[in-house]
């Protein structure tokens, strides 16, 4: 009876995570979507504890509220008070946690089924090892993506041959996750095998560097979702194998769309030379120098008051700066001097996939004027003032014009086309992939020095003398 009950719950459960995710496409259903699915989460945990057959001592059930209740705290404290630069960092720090889940509940079954003494099933050892490595290579990974994108481990790291070193290290793992399936294994290898998975993790992670980590959080979260597959075969629990599969392909599907975005196949990112890149790009391999031109906010206030069309690129310093609502008072402020704005996003800008989306948002920025790469190269020719906020490497021609540079052959946001070309960053330092941009010295570029809110704050009351 209650195992009915159950079934119901999970496939309730399971609608709703659907139902969410579909209205998470949409910017106008995403917050709901993601209630929905939050809610269908709630009533699969809450189901699965009442309604548990067998007997079950009160002090678990403590233990199990106490766990709920300090993770809801800790989950809610730092989503408030993440910043959304810090975004990035909080996705891989959450997605370490659902990879380290994984393994610890293998682990968990594993010596449940030592207890019992009974020889173990192929179909149980399979869902087991494969568990217990993906989240262990998850959680190891996401940490050091965490270390990385937080600054503390700010340069990639390269030893000889590398790329062939973590190829035998994963194949040494396979193999003994082999073993370990085929002979039933034995506390010590699996034990053995944890630790080989997480060591293969931090490997693994530990080459990449600048703009190739967008596409390793997101191949990240494909392993967590698998990983969390793996359980809900092991514990034949459907609403645990459901959010798994969607996780999971979601987290394969946003890799593919990224490593096209990055011009990378996704050979190259599990097999092949993954973060040469970067490497490349850490020894400063391209400088391209030449003269740079600076404007006054004056020279840019006039130039975009008296333009037809302008076009904003955002970027990571506009997150850093906080300056999305003052960026989106310039935009209102502009069009009601007849002039027309949209923004250029780029599908890696900031930090991950959809971060610009989700900054511009917050300012009430109309979704419609957010326009994606493909579309909106094909109107840098006839924009007058391409406004270029915080962002590099996204609208850097050495992509397309140099074959020695790191970046060569990503595509990029054809801003260089446009009539007029205003840089606002900080200063002449290289952006997130740590090379020169060509954009630069361009003869139709200006450089806005300053940080972007204290100068885009100057600029729009500059507008508003005009």
């Amino acid at each position: 009876m209650y195992s009915s009950i159950l079934g119901i719950i999970y496939l309730i459960g399971s609608v709703t995570f659907i139902m969410g995710l579909k209205m998470m496409s949409n910017p106008k259903t995403a917050r709901n979507g993601n209630l929905l699915g939050a809610c269908g989460m709630t009533l699969a945990i809450v189901g699965t504890i009442v309604l548990h057959e067998g007997d079950v001592k009160p002090i678990v059930y403590g233990l199990i509220f106490l766990s709920i209740a300090i993770g809801f705290v800790i989950g809610w404290v730092t989503a408030k008070k993440v910043l959304m630069t810090k975004m990035p960092e909080l996705v891989s720090l959450f997605n370490g946690m659902g990879g380290a889940c994984a393994a610890l509940i293998s682990l968990i079954e594993y010596n449940h089924h030592i207890e019992t003494g009974a020889p173990a099933e192929t179909g149980f050892m399979l869902a087991i090892i494969a568990a217990l490595i993906i989240g262990s290579v998850s959680f190891s990974g996401s940490m050091v993506a965490f270390l990385k994108l937080n600054g503390t481990m700010a340069k990639p790291i390269r030893l000889p041959s590398y790329n062939a070193l973590n190829n035998v290290i994963m194949l040494g793992v396979l193999a003994l996750g082999a073993y370990n399936i085929y002979t039933g294994g034995s506390i010590m290898l699996v034990y053995l095998l944890f630790a080989a998975a997480l060591f293969y993790g931090v490997m693994f992670t530990f080459p990449i560097g600048g703009a190739d980590m967008p596409v390793v959080i997101s191949l990240l979260n494909s392993f967590t979702g698998m990983a969390a597959g793996f359980g809900g075969f092991l514990y034949d629990n459907k609403i645990m194998l459901t959010g798994g599969i969607l996780v999971g392909s979601a987290g394969t599907l946003l890799t593919i769309l990224m490593c096209k975005a990055m011009n990378r196949s996704l050979t190259n990112v599990i097999f092949g030379a993954f973060g040469e890149g970067s490497k490349a790009a850490a020894a400063g391999a391209t400088t391209t120098g030449g003269t740079v031109k600076e404007a006054s906010v004056t020279d840019v206030a006039v130039m975009m008051n008296y333009s037809k069309k302008v076009v904003i690129v955002p970027g990571y310093g506009l997150a850093v700066a906080q300056a999305q609502h003052v960026i989106h008072e310039l935009e209102l402020l502009l069009e009601e001097r007849g002039v027309e704005v949209k923004y250029a996003i780029h599908p890696v800008a900031g930090r991950m996939p959809g971060h610009m989306n989700v900054l511009l948002a917050e300012s009430n920025v109309d979704y419609a004027k957010l326009v994606e790469m493909e579309e909106i190269n094909s109107e840098f020719e006839q924009t007058d003032v391409v406004l270029i906020v915080g962002a590099n490497d996204v609208v850097n021609p050495a992509a397309k014009n140099n074959p020695a540079s790191p970046i060569y052959g990503m595509p990029i946001l054809e801003a260089e086309k446009a009539k007029n070309i205003i840089i606002n960053k900080r200063s002449m330092n290289a952006g997130y992939a740590g090379i020169d941009n060509e954009i630069f010295y361009n003869p139709k570029s200006s450089m806005f020095f300053g940080d972007a809110k204290k100068a885009l704050t100057a600029l729009v009351a500059e507008i508003k003398t005009m």
